[in-house]
């Protein structure tokens, strides 16, 4: 009988999006391939939802909340926050007798505490400044980067390719939940083709395009035949209603609002729509995530430029230039090429 010598491996990601995790998937794919079973365990924000979009994967053993910093709407303390709460981790994670803790973070100080509590020997991090490096187990480390894009997915890249987890950069891409697939395609089953998935949430108010904005898109892409879905989280419910109050009253039968479903739902949705277009958030690097074409309402914000292919940007000096008649136009203008 052999036995599986790979490390038995936990990684963990400091980001707390669900855009953020779909950037590092195939990287966590790639890891757990030299790992003990093919498998890893994920150490993840709970707001990064990663058991709804990535607990279905073959290669993920288990999923550890980081409960370090809620949402302020949460109005509580983090199991996780503080020192106490790291040690608490640490002391939850020792049974699991890992080999080595790879770390997806820019502070990965507080990690190391974890790992010392847990009794984690190995701590691999991307080591960019002096500090790091006294923290971090000796590996090959790498520069933060600086350049004019969203420096998360640049600096999760150069270290998976300094570790050799891989050999160059991978194109995120995630997989559906076949029973939500199920779900959702009944769902959505009423709707007219194409199908314009609007990702109407922002986890910002600088991210957020605005109601009258989506709704007149909405109400062009109707016109022309289309059918609309409004997906949010329940956070959105009321967004959501502002924007179906601001399209006439007789085309509201082509709309429908996704605000109820798990994050799980959004994946599948997005990967029947037929065009995305959003705001900067976890649904539109979702809809890229499916291979579904996902348009940025980006504003003067810096450049994602992780997949060049399905994510067109939307760039201008402010978010509230960019009109929805334009977007409608180069929308409906792909109808006809």
């Amino acid at each position: 009988m052999s036995i599986d010598t790979r490390p038995h491996t936990a990684v963990q990601i400091q980001l707390n999006g669900m855009g953020d995790l779909v950037w590092h998937a195939q990287y966590l794919r790639c890891i757990a391939e030299q790992s003990r079973d093919g498998q890893i365990t994920l150490i993840a924000p709970p707001t990064a939802m990663a058991r709804d979009l990535l607990g279905h994967e073959p290669w993920l053993r288990d999923v550890v909340d980081f409960d370090r910093r809620p949402r302020r709407v949460e109005r509580r303390r983090g199991r996780h926050s503080g020192l106490p709460g790291l040690m608490r981790l640490g002391a939850e994670l020792a049974p699991r007798h890992f080999d080595r803790m790879i770390m997806f973070s820019d502070h990965p100080g507080r990690t190391v505490i974890v790992c010392w509590r847990a009794g984690i020997r190995q701590r691999i991090g991307y080591g960019a400044t002096w500090l790091q490096r006294l923290m971090l187990t000796k590996s090959p480390w790498i520069e933060f980067y600086t350049g004019p894009d969203v420096r998360s997915y640049h600096e999760a890249t150069r270290f998976a390719i300094a570790q050799g987890f891989c050999k160059a950069p991978i194109v995120p891409r995630i997989s559906v939940r076949p029973d939500a697939l199920a779900r959702m395609r009944e769902r959505l089953a009423g709707l007219p083709r194409p199908l314009y998935a609007l990702a109407i949430g922002a986890s910002l108010p600088c991210k957020q395009w605005g109601a009258a904005n989506f709704s007149a898109l909405a109400t062009l892409l109707i016109e022309a035949g289309g059918g609309v879905m409004l997906n949010g989280g329940p956070l959105e419910t009321a967004l959501a209603q502002e924007i179906l109050d601001g399209i006439p009253a007789g085309l509201r039968d082509r709309v429908l609002t996704v605000t109820d479903g798990s994050a799980a739902d959004t994946v599948a949705a997005m990967s029947l729509a037929t065009i995305c277009i959003g705001n900067d958030t976890g649904a539109t690097n979702i809809a890229a995530g499916v291979a579904t074409p996902s348009w940025v309402l980006l504003g003067p914000r810096p450049p994602l430029p992780h997949d060049p292919e399905m994510m067109k940007l939307l760039q201008a000096p402010h978010l509230s230039d960019i009109q929805p008649a334009e977007v409608a136009r180069q929308l409906l203008a792909l109808g006809k090429a």
